[in-house]
């Protein structure tokens, strides 16, 4: 099976860590979200996955240099002006006669893809949206069905105590080619706000399934941060990364990892690969991306400290995301 995957947003919401690098390719515990996203496609036997780019393309081209992740081939098309969710679709399926999944390049989930499937080949749709379940829908599209799974409507960002129900867009569809030939091509078309609500004109044409499964959006901040520690913690029913160990429980640490005897780790922990935790440094319910090095007398708390970050002795990091290769100056220097 054949999948599309939109990853041509620039990310603003995270700079300016998507300054240098687009959101897909930055890491969720040391393992850059777009890898999460084709292995869990591929643990479902997609075999090919076509990437729709259009904020910094060279670094997916770069990243996946030899064009495949594992036994699954891939293609980049570029988007060299915006098409919207829609016609990005259709112009990155140009030559997939076939069913295709489409999933967004910021959620991180563990949807039963083959569950999904099958829902929509019971129900002879032409287009299944996943649904998950969120406390407050104010902020997504929110899609109210039947009993059977069809879509009834679509409610753009509803007040909280006005919502018809909790249920969102979750942002993975399983499409015919039907309906991709009805995406106008080379067109600026939401396939959200236009593309879906159109095919409620006929009924039996569009469904949707709940999933209580994993379902993440990781773009802001907060949700990011949010992320590493649900991997962390299994949420996703996976070890975090390949090769890690785990000292003791939630306490991880990749090969090469040098820790102090002496060093305090509170799980959530994930050490990077060739990463460093002094005598005396303390390291809480946060990630070390690889080669950082927390000094004597440092604490990492609650943190997401990137590749290369270096944190002198003494300091105190609380809540933040540390970019790559990022130096702190000590306190008082000169």
């Amino acid at each position: 099976m054949k999948a599309v995957v939109l990853v041509g947003g620039t990310g603003t919401r995270l700079r300016p860590l998507t300054y240098a690098t687009p959101k897909p390719l930055l890491p969720i515990a040391n393992v850059p979200f777009l890898e999460r996203q084709l292995q869990w496609l591929a643990d479902y036997g997609v075999d090919e996955a076509v990437l729709s780019l259009g904020y910094m393309p060279d670094a997916f081209t770069e990243h996946f240099g030899d064009e495949r992740f594992g036994d699954m081939k891939l293609r980049f098309v570029v988007e060299h002006e915006p098409l919207g969710t829609a016609g990005g679709i259709r112009f990155a399926a140009v030559g997939i006669n076939e069913r295709v999944l489409v999933c967004n390049g910021d959620v991180l989930t563990d949807l039963d893809l083959a569950a999904f499937v099958a829902f929509h080949e019971a129900r002879g749709a032409e287009a299944t949206i996943s649904l998950a379940r969120v406390d407050d829908p104010s902020a997504f599209g929110v899609v109210p069905t039947r009993d059977d799974g069809e879509v009834i409507a679509f409610v753009e960002k509803p007040p909280r105590e006005q919502a018809p129900t909790n249920w969102i867009n979750a942002g993975t569809y399983v499409l015919e080619p039907s309906v991709l030939s009805s995406i106008p091509p080379r067109l600026n078309v939401s396939i959200e706000r236009e593309t879906f609500p159109r095919m409620l004109e006929r009924p039996g044409r569009l469904y949707a399934m709940r999933s209580e499964g994993y379902w993440l959006d990781i773009g802001t901040p907060a949700k990011y941060f949010e992320a590493h520690l649900d991997v962390l913690a299994g949420k996703l029913g996976l070890p975090p990364i390949a090769g890690a160990v785990e000292l003791s429980p939630g306490v991880w640490v990749e090969p090469g990892a040098i820790v102090d005897d002496a060093a305090a780790l509170e799980a959530p922990v994930l050490i990077g690969e060739g990463a460093r935790v002094a005598s005396g440094a303390r390291v809480a319910h946060s990630v070390l991306g690889a080669r950082a090095v927390v000094e004597s007398g440092a604490s990492v708390i609650d943190s997401v400290v990137l590749p290369g970050v270096s944190v002198p002795p003494g300091e105190v990091i609380d809540s933040v995301v540390l970019g790559p290769d990022v130096r702190l100056e000590v306190k008082g220097a000169a």
